[in-house]
């Protein structure tokens, strides 16, 4: 019975689109308009009426509501909307898992997935207690803000102190990911740090946010939209595009992931552990397979906790794994962030990382692996729910 219950090969990603990226608070057209940009932009590429879109899938508290956009399309019927919880980029991957388990249980037909962000007209996301107007701090930053653990870089920087302190991991490792990242970044014209390369004295010379943290080494802050149009696998074959399986997918967190006060009994974890070995069950892939990866790089010691809790090193391999060489495409041993991900490409709460890996299979990144029939995207870490999930070609199912 539980083999039936599965994702695996169900549902396509059959369109993908993007509105252009920009620095935080530059986009000169407002959020909702982005959001529409991205989406027409994938009904273009799957060659799907805007109309026939029936659904809405997106994450981290979207402002983009699916009333507002289906008005805005002229759809004929809503019949799906969600929203995944968590802030952040935690639900980059779970909002394509939800949109395709609405696709499997038959209540929509063709679901759009999107991410839109325009911080010049809201409050930057992000945004630490005591902005103008926050007369109280709950919850787990309640316990932080007296001691100053403010910022994201902050907080998430203790945990990978934490685990570059178990493993013996070296600043090196962190660099490699930096690098990687902006060298991916030169072949993409939509990458918001096209035209400015990155070199390892350069890295080196920047100045600390928190340690073991560099300015490279910490995302952008960015505002655009990107989209990606989901159908039951039975039609993929009726668009354009080569169609994108989805294989495995997952969310979630493990016992007492996010306890106050930084008490996670596992304290150098991003929050995998359980959800990597449920997306693999579920593609029926191993580490092994997995060609190319998309890792959400909130902070690039994120970056090498992630990996290791998806089984592609050994923590005492983490400084002979995480080389330049390693990482870049074509040819290395497992490239990653092939857009430029979140430090280069543009910070759109890792969902531009999930087009990315929808493009590897499809075979038209700008920096293709040379392994990309099994793309895989994790997004969030430390930031729980997590998620990840894994794309496949038509030959791996």
């Amino acid at each position: 019975m539980r083999d039936t219950r599965t994702l695996r090969g169900k549902v396509a990603v059959v369109g993908i689109g993007e509105s252009r990226y920009f620095k935080h608070g530059k986009s000169p057209d407002p959020e909702f308009k982005l959001a529409l940009q991205a989406i027409l932009a994938a009904c273009r590429d799957a060659g799907v009426d805007p109309r026939d879109v029936d659904g809405f899938s997106s994450f981290s508290n979207d402002r983009s509501e699916p009333v507002r956009l289906g008005n805005a399309l002229g759809i004929r019927e809503l019949r799906f909307s969600n929203m995944q919880w968590a802030g952040g980029g935690g639900g980059a991957a779970a909002a394509v898992g939800n949109a395709a388990a609405g696709i499997v249980a038959g209540m929509a037909e063709c679901i759009v997935v999107l991410r839109s962000l325009a911080q010049g007209q809201f409050q930057r996301f992000g945004f630490g207690p005591g902005a103008p107007g926050a007369k109280t701090v709950s919850g787990d930053m309640a316990f932080q803000v007296p001691y100053g653990a403010i910022s994201p870089a902050q907080r998430f920087a203790m945990q990978t102190r934490r685990f570059m302190h178990d493993h013996g991991v070296r600043q090196e490792a962190l660099r490699a990911i930096a690098l990687a990242s902006y060298h991916h970044a030169q072949s993409n014209p939509r990458a918001v740090m096209y035209g400015r390369p990155l070199d390892a004295a350069t890295y080196d010379a920047s100045r600390w946010i928190v340690e073991p943290f560099h300015l490279y080494d910490c995302c952008m802050e960015n505002d655009g939209a990107a989209a990606l149009i989901v159908v039951a696998a039975e039609r993929a074959k009726d668009f354009p595009h080569k169609p994108v399986y989805l294989l495995g997918s997952a969310a979630g967190a493990d016992h007492r992931f996010g306890a106050p006060s930084h008490n996670t009994p596992d304290y150098g974890n991003s929050g995998f552990t359980t959800v990597a070995k449920r997306v693999y069950e579920m593609a029926k892939v191993g580490p092994k397979d997995v060609g190319v990866v998309q890792s959400y790089e909130n902070f690039t010691g994120c970056v090498v906790m992630s990996l290791y809790e998806h089984g592609f090193f050994a923590g005492d391999e983490a400084n002979e794994f995480l080389t330049f060489a390693n990482l870049t495409a074509p040819d290395g041993r497992l490239p990653i962030n092939t857009s430029g991900g979140n430090l280069a490409e543009c910070y759109m709460h890792g969902f531009e990382m999930v087009i990315e890996a929808v493009r590897q299979v499809r075979g038209d990144s700008p920096n293709q692996a040379r392994r990309s029939d099994v793309s895989m995207m994790t997004a969030g870490p430390m930031i729980p729910p997590v998620s990840s999930l894994i794309f496949g070609s038509e030959a791996t199912l």
